[in-house]
Formats: structure tokens, C-alpha cells, sequence
């Protein structure tokens, strides 16, 4: 903690801690995505990952020998191996601050309380609010709930239970919300536990998923999905640039209503619905620091493209999927990166900053520049060892859709124009590709999507090269493929 009476005078002098920071942070996930080029602006930060996108070659990130262990079943399970693997633990003590007796902070994205268990036991202070409050906040009906207090509108919808399609009728009826109807249950991936209801048969298909828990019933409706990434302070909450959703593209996922990746771009809304979505970002975190929430969060937005009106999608109580654009975003180099925020309350820096201001300023279109993001699921049923794939780093797309390059390259933040992208590589030579495999991804200084909502020529290019470039060999029909993606970077 910064001494008495010397506090942190606005963003530069937080900065310059960063800089000199001398506690050892650890970002211990499946990859770097979600925070990769956080060390440039942190010293003594450190990436602990599974997967080897760098083949070695990025000089903070740590990756212990793989040993041979249970199928991962989940992210968490990924977590706690490394938690508890060996080399890690010996790593960690190796960078312990002399004559300290704890060993630094480590931030997650999906963690449970054996997770926190494991970190305690190596000195590490979870850098994040506790698992237990993360896990009743990401439930989509206590969003709702939290979200009507604040006064952050929903799309028309009921919370209730129905175990047949009559009894879903008859919930959605007391609502007045028709026929054509989306259902959510509370936990999981949006994209694999939002349903589509116009009849009987949609509700046959899924109705082991939906029937025996709290659902939220939908109106159906026009949506165009906006995220946004916020850091609640105690000078209240910092929201992030605001982007637009890719979502579904089957060249991207094989989930109906998965999200795929991501556009920042300047008029991606109207100012009447950049004006909102910032304000009920607000709201929500103030809503939610009421709750004892702290730090980072993602929220996402739905604008109805029939009336412009805009509505409370979901919460996601982490790091998200957006977190790489928000950390390379204008304003963050105007500023500082949100998770810098997150930090600062989690290190208890004695500071102070105007949240008004800062939040004045990263709501202007003048510091929203382009970037975007796909991330590329294996949308096929295929299973093989893969033999052959891109490796991480700086690629060219030339104008007949060829791509070559492949520099290395520790992050996209140096991408200088349209024609170059940077590929993250998560799956490489020796692991398996299956339906729904997280196969890496892709971020850019050009947009992904049009206005109307279709991948641009660009987008597709892009796709086709990479994948062009995976090559495998087939495995045997009685594998079975992980219980999870290796990254569940965004949804709940």
C-alpha cells in the first residue's frame, strides 16, 4: 500500500506505480488472451498458461511441463492443475519479494473455491471478488433482478419455471410476450443455453436443458448485441469502450447463438444509445458494488434494430473476450488500460481520479479508433490430431486472399494497418481438433462485420487462409473430445 498522505495523484502518477510496480502479478489461465500486452504497462507481470502459443518464445509467459492427468472438465479444472502443478508452485516461490511473506496476487478468469484453496496454499492472494460472489451474480436471473433495481431495463421478460411447452405458453402469456419467445436458463454459455421457442418442437428438442429450474422468458426480438467492459472503483465505475457482438457466424461456431468476436469502431451506436449504454453501465456498477463487487466486469447490451431501443443483455462478473480490445482501445493509451483500475484497488493504491472525467472522455467518439477480433471455433465434425497449424504472431492478407508472414510478434498492439493481423494460435501440433475446439485467434486493425450484420469480404479472407493452414491426421472414433472450450473467455 502507498504510505499515508502520499496518494496517487491522477492517471500519470498511477502509471508510473505501474511501472515500478515490485509485486509479482500472475495471470494463470488456459492462454494469455484475455490480458496479453498488460505487461507492457505493468512491471513484474507474469502469464501462467496450458497452451503454448508462443512456442516458448514470449519472455512472460511461464508454461510448466504438461503431466499426464484427469480430462479437464471444465476451465476451472485447467486452472487448479496449474495451481497445484509442481513446477508452478516452484515458479511462483522463485519470484517471491524478499522478505515478504506472500508470494504476489493472481488474477483468473473462471475459478472456484477449491481454486482459491490452492492459491492460498502458495501465498498468493486471489487479485478478485470471491468465487462465491461471482457465481450468484452470473446467474441471468439475478442479473435481471439487479439490472430492474438499478433502473437498467431488460427485454420484456418473465422469471418463472415451466417443465412442459404449455406451461411455457401459458408463463409467457402472463407476461404478454407472444409466441415467438427466447429462453435462458441461469448458468452456462449463452451461447449454448439461450433457446429460440416458436413451437412445440423447439421446446421438444431442448426441454431436458430448460425443464426443472428458473427460466427467463423472452420476447423475441431484433437484436444487435453490444459489449461493454467496466471497472468498479471506489470513486465509482469506470466503463470501457463500447463494441459491437459477433455472434452465431457458423464460418466462426457451431453454436446458433455463440459468440464469435468483436468490432470497436467510432458510430457503432447512435449517441442517444451510447448516452444510455454508458449510463446504465454506471448504474449496474454501482448497483452491484452495493453487493460488495469489486473490479472488473463485462456487460452486454441488446439494441432492438426495430426500435432502437436498447436493453440489459447479461452480466459476466470477470475477465472477458473483450478485455484484449479494451486493453488496446484509444482510450486506454489516452488513459491507462481498465485493468490497471482493477489493480490499483486490488494492490490498495491510495489514489485519486475523477471517474467522471475519465468516463466523459472514453465515451467520445474522438478516442474510438477500429479494431476487431474473430475467434475461431472448429465449426465441422471433425476429430484429428492436428500435424500442422499458423503459428502465433504478424501475418499479412495480400489481395487475393493469401496469407504469409507469420513474424513473431508478443501481441497485436504494433499491427500498423488493414493488410496485417495478429494470430493467436491456441491449439498447435499434438493437440486435437474437434467440433467447437477453440482453434485461436484473430485481431485486427479493420472491422469483422458490416452494418447489416454479414462478415465482411475481408473477414472471410481471413478465415479461409487460417484455416487453410491447419493439417492433421485422424484419430480414433472412441476419443472423446474435452467437456469444455479451452478458452470460455466471454459468456457465462
Amino acid at each position: 500500500m502507498v504510505e499515508q498522505g502520499t496518494a496517487l495523484r491522477g492517471i500519470s502518477e498511477l502509471r508510473g506505480y505501474f511501472r515500478t510496480n515490485q509485486t509479482p502479478i500472475y495471470f494463470i489461465s488456459p492462454t494469455a488472451f484475455n490480458l496479453l500486452g498488460i505487461d507492457r504497462w505493468v512491471r513484474n507481470f507474469h502469464y501462467i498458461n496450458y497452451f503454448d502459443s508462443f512456442d516458448g518464445g514470449h519472455p512472460c509467459v511461464y508454461l510448466p511441463t504438461r503431466e499426464p492427468h484427469e480430462p479437464f472438465e471444465s476451465i476451472e479444472d485447467v486452472l487448479n492443475y496449474l495451481l497445484y502443478h509442481d513446477e508452478v508452485r516452484k515458479f511462483v516461490g522463485s519470484q517471491r519479494p524478499h522478505g515478504t511473506g506472500q508470494a504476489g496476487k493472481a488474477v483468473f478468469v473462471f475459478f472456484e473455491e477449491e481454486s482459491e484453496r490452492l492459491a492460498e496454499e502458495i501465498g498468493l492472494e486471489v487479485a478478485l471478488p470471491s468465487a462465491e460472489l461471482r457465481h450468484r451474480l452470473d446467474s441471468k436471473i439475478v442479473t435481471t433482478r439487479l439490472g430492474d433495481e438499478a433502473g437498467v431495463p431488460s427485454v420484456p421478460n418473465v422469471l418463472g419455471r415451466a417443465t412442459s411447452f404449455d406451461e411455457l405458453l401459458a408463463l409467457a402469456a402472463s407476461a404478454g410476450l407472444g409466441e415467438d419467445l427466447v429462453v435462458q436458463t441461469p448458468y452456462g454459455d449463452s451461447g449454448k443455453t439461450t433457446f429460440f421457442i416458436r413451437g412445440e418442437r423447439d421446446w421438444n428438442a431442448d426441454a431436458e436443458e430448460m425443464a426443472d429450474q428458473e427460466l427467463k422468458v423472452m420476447r423475441r426480438i431484433h437484436p444487435r448485441a453490444v459489449a461493454v467492459e467496466a471497472c468498479i472503483t471506489r470513486h465509482g465505475t469506470v466503463v470501457g469502450p463500447l463494441m459491437i457482438d459477433m455472434t452465431g457466424y457458423p464460418e466462426l461456431t457451431p453454436y446458433r447463438g455463440g459468440w464469435c468476436g468483436n468490432d470497436i469502431f467510432p458510430g457503432a451506436l447512435s449517441l442517444r444509445n451510447r448516452e444510455r449504454a454508458i449510463d446504465y453501465t454506471r448504474r449496474l456498477g454501482d448497483r452491484l458494488a452495493q453487493e460488495g463487487y469489486l473490479g472488473l466486469l463485462e456487460v452486454d447490451y441488446l439494441v432492438d434494430l426495430t426500435t432502437d431501443e436498447i436493453f440489459l443483455g447479461e452480466l459476466n462478473p470477470r475477465l472477458s473476450g473483450i478485455s484484449s480490445m479494451t486493453t488496446v482501445s484509444a482510450s486506454a493509451y489516452a488513459d491507462m488500460p481498465l485493468f490497471l483500475f482493477h489493480l490499483a484497488e486490488y494492490l490498495d493504491l491510495d489514489y485519486e481520479v475523477d471517474v467522471d472525467e475519465i468516463n466523459r472522455r472514453w465515451g467520445s467518439d474522438r478516442l474510438t479508433d477500429v479494431w476487431g477480433q474473430i475467434i475461431l471455433k472448429e465449426p465441422d465434425d471433425v476429430l484429428e490430431l492436428i500435424t500442422d497449424a499458423p503459428k502465433s504472431g504478424i501475418w499479412r492478407l495480400d489481395e487475393d486472399g493469401e496469407m504469409t508472414g507469420g513474424w513473431p510478434a508478443d501481441d497485436w498492439h504494433n499491427l500498423r494497418d488493414v493488410s496485417e493481423g495478429f494470430y493467436l494460435r491456441i491449439l498447435g501440433p499434438g493437440d486435437h481438433r474437434y467440433r467447437g475446439a477453440d482453434l485461436g485467434i484473430l485481431v485486427t486493425r479493420a472491422r469483422m462485420q458490416t452494418d447489416d450484420g454479414q462478415l465482411t469480404e475481408r473477414c472471410r479472407q481471413w478465415i479461409g487462409a487460417i484455416r487453410s493452414k491447419f493439417a492433421g491426421d485422424p484419430v480414433e472414433p472412441d476419443y472423446e473430445p474435452p467437456a469444455h472450450d479451452a478458452l470460455a473467455f466471454k459468456s457465462s
